[in-house]
């Protein structure tokens, strides 16, 4: 029983990662219609930006308490990652808008491509350690342990996800998106300029993932040029799983993805007689991604087509 509730709360945690990336791919999909795989990278981009600023924060001001250079390093990474999509939008996808489906899609592999590359040169191929800001002493629930940097990433990823739901549902920016999604050309009539609403919703993916490169770096306090990758793959699946196009499906499909994630990972060996250990958990993620483009293209939350008519 303690194992359950250990690998329920490991699996909330992870998923929570996943669902705040998995936000990011399903607003641009259901504006552009677009897979965005440079997504995970942008991720990888406000991890190195973050950790960047604490080595400065540690030269200049070594007294800083830990939680406030935590606070510093994430402030500036969430507008570099803003920019640098807002830049990636203007410069790789813009130009793409009316082409065949395929060219898009094989520039944001590009340019995955190309942030890998970048940031292996300015920070290095090597890994690089993320220092520990919080306390290490866990709490305990129910037989289980909850990290403090566990308890964080669940509250922020709850803050971040909940302040995103509200302003699509509720401000002018969130109608304005809801608009352009529906039909770009006639919400270029009413008065609203697709291109930017376009890039707004860039820049707010990009947002996230920043957040979400800083809690996974913390978590497990490292960080690379290639984390982005994966983790962007599994937050694409957890995107198909919930709905692509569908926040809420987004933040329903991250979540079920790291509980199912987390479950394997603590029963895999008992199952198959120690035959694979946890570090084969990722042949789940993409399992539930075989399973539904099979049986549920649409995802659980996703709209079949065949409603439509």
């Amino acid at each position: 029983m303690d194992t359950l509730i250990q690998q329920l709360i490991n699996g909330l945690v992870l998923g929570s990662v996943y669902a705040l990336v998995a936000l990011g791919y399903t607003m641009v999909y259901g504006i552009l219609q677009l897979i965005n795989f440079a997504h995970g990278d942008v991720l990888m981009i406000g991890a190195m930006v973050s950790l960047t600023v604490l080595g400065i924060i540690k030269m200049i001001a070594p007294s800083t308490p830990l939680v406030l250079q935590l606070m510093i390093a994430t402030a500036v990474a969430i507008p570099v990652c803003m920019l640098l999509a807002a830049a990636i939008e203007r410069i790789a996808y813009r130009p793409l808008r009316n082409s065949p489906r395929l060219a898009p899609l094989i520039t944001a592999i590009g340019i995955s491509i190309v942030l890998q590359t970048m940031a292996m040169i300015i920070w290095s191929p090597n890994p690089r350690v993320y220092p520990d800001l919080l306390p290490t002493t866990p709490f305990e629930i129910g037989g289980a342990l909850l990290a403090p940097k566990q308890l964080l990433i669940l509250v922020v990823a709850s803050l971040s996800m909940a302040g995103l739901l509200l302003l699509v549902n509720k401000t002018r920016l969130g109608r304005a998106m809801r608009a352009v999604s529906e039909n770009p050309r006639i919400a270029n009539l009413m008065g609203v300029n697709p291109d930017r609403i376009i890039t707004a919703t860039f820049m707010l993916g990009a947002a996230l993932a920043a957040i979400a490169g800083v809690l996974v770096a913390m978590n497990y306090n490292i960080a690379q040029f290639t984390m982005g990758f994966l983790l962007g793959l599994k937050a694409f699946t957890a995107a198909v799983l919930g709905g692509i196009g569908n926040l809420g499906g987004a933040v329903a499909g991250g979540l079920l993805l790291g509980i199912i994630e987390a479950l394997g990972a603590g029963y895999i060996g008992e199952l198959t007689g120690g035959f694979l250990g946890s570090h084969y958990q990722d042949i789940f993620a993409f399992a539930v991604l075989i399973v539904v483009l099979i049986f549920r293209p649409s995802g659980l939350l996703g709209e079949r087509v065949a409603d439509r008519a």
